[in-house]
């Protein structure tokens, strides 16, 4: 996918969450009766705008989409008439101008949970059973005596009914004290405990990084077998110049049968810089060719590579999903419940972050998020729109955050003024502002940071 497509996608997505986040601030602050300035998405010198109202209130739409902002009448910015005092932001009751602070977090938040309640409803729920897959010889999760074919139950005391909360059970476990015990059921029928215990806090922190919780764990979900046919071929790679086409199905490697894509990959990766044999299947007929392949470095070791990618959507076989049809209210109330307990994880991992026990890699840049709106676009209506619940939600938590420059830092100024009964002086504001900057600017380099490492990893 080009740099493009990606920027398209990350405008569209970015430009959706901030008018929902600062509309929320404007219906508010109008029905509060606070005189509105102007409503911009965007920052910089407008490339449009109009003005709407008996305020004629500015609405406007500029070239920066990486945020945006409502401007309300304040007096400490310049004169106000008299006529408009009552009207402006600093002569508001505190409580009235927290309301109107807490409006942009929580119109992304609800926002998440329409679309989430929306998608529910058209789709229904598919939950994909947490039963084990692979588990590594010598590993963490080997050893505590967790088996293939285990179904995962519960995760300390606490009942898990798919792969998504067992995922969130075990990261919000390692990212605290270490230990998941987990009550799986064999396939005997017979119930039984796991203990997996992270003694070391660097090792915990490892695991809290992005796809290395179940990598370190030593044990994947169990996964319909891929077929042994090519999906995207990489254009200019060793499959494309050795007239490889998706699609193709490999029969077999240097002679040794394929039964699957894990098998392809299995017998190519020992062969960086090698050539090995292929024999495939294509409309039918069989075909059979050399290929060089490449040699890629991972992990510091070089191994093979042909650069074709697996195909994408294999079935699920019944027995191991569910799928559930759920009604409007349910699926108001389920998407509610979804939108807390994930704004809650949030929470825990952020305060865990801030204390060392959660890895700094999880902060995404511009240029993740870009990629991510941009890679799920490409997946469809129904992977895109995911995105948006889960980019909005961590908008609605970030802005919460006590950061004086964000909306939560604003609501603790107008806290304090509510309990000492008169404004912050404007030095102590002033600094709290350069403070969050500092803040803000540290954790945008840092976001950055992991944008370019995953460019270059």
């Amino acid at each position: 996918m080009s740099v493009v497509w990606y920027t398209l996608w990350f405008v569209i997505a970015v430009g959706l969450l901030v008018t929902v986040h600062e509309f929320g601030h404007y219906w508010v602050a109008r029905r509060l009766d606070f005189k509105v300035l102007r409503f911009s998405v965007g920052f910089g010198q407008p490339l449009w705008s109009r003005r709407v109202g008996k305020d004629r209130t500015e609405i406007a739409i500029a070239p920066i989409p990486l945020g945006g902002y409502v401007k309300l009448l304040d007096e400490r910015e310049g004169p106000v008439p008299p006529e408009d005092l009552p009207r402006s932001f600093t002569r508001k009751p505190p409580l009235q101008r927290i309301v109107v602070l807490l409006a942009g977090p929580a119109f992304n938040i609800l926002f998440a949970i329409l679309v989430l309640a929306g998608m529910m409803c058209v789709n229904g729920i598919t939950q994909y059973l947490p039963v084990v897959g692979d588990v590594t010889a010598g590993s963490l999760a080997s050893s505590a005596g967790l088996r293939s074919g285990d179904d995962i139950v519960a995760i300390n005391g606490t009942a898990v009914g798919e792969q998504r909360d067992v995922v969130f059970a075990l990261l919000d476990a390692m990212s605290s004290r270490g230990r998941a015990d987990l009550a799986v059921r064999g396939t005997n029928g017979a119930l039984r405990d796991v203990d997996l215990e992270v003694p070391n806090a660097v090792t915990r922190r490892h695991l809290t990084a992005p796809s290395e919780l179940f990598v370190g764990l030593g044990f994947q979900f169990w996964e319909p077998p891929i077929p042994a046919v090519l999906g995207q071929v990489v254009a200019g790679g060793p499959a494309a110049r050795a007239g490889l086409q998706e699609g193709d199905r490999i029969l077999s490697i240097d002679g040794h049968a394929v039964k699957d894509f894990q098998d392809i990959v299995a017998q190519i990766t020992p062969h960086p810089g090698g050539t090995v044999s292929l024999t495939y299947e294509r409309n039918g007929a069989t075909h059979a060719v050399q290929v060089e392949v490449a040699s890629v470095q991972v992990d510091g070791k070089y191994v093979g590579r042909i650069q074709a990618e697996q195909v994408t959507d294999v079935p699920y076989p019944p027995s191991m999903m569910r799928h559930i049809r759920v009604s409007p209210v349910t699926a108001l109330g389920r998407a509610s419940e979804e939108a807390w307990d994930m704004t809650a994880l949030q929470g825990r991992l952020f305060w865990r972050m801030m204390l060392g026990q959660v890895s700094l890699k999880n902060l995404s840049g511009p240029v993740s998020i870009a990629q991510y709106a941009g890679q799920s676009a490409s997946q469809g209506a129904d992977a895109f729109l995911g995105f948006l619940v889960l980019i909005s939600l961590s908008l609605g938590f970030l802005n919460l955050l006590p950061i004086p420059i964000l909306d939560g830092g604003q609501i603790v100024f107008q806290l304090v003024e509510w309990v000492k009964g008169s404004p912050m002086s404007e030095r102590a504001q002033a600094f709290g502002q350069q403070v969050g900057i500092a803040l803000l600017i540290l954790l945008m380099g840092v976001a950055l940071f992991n944008d370019i490492a995953r460019q270059f990893s």
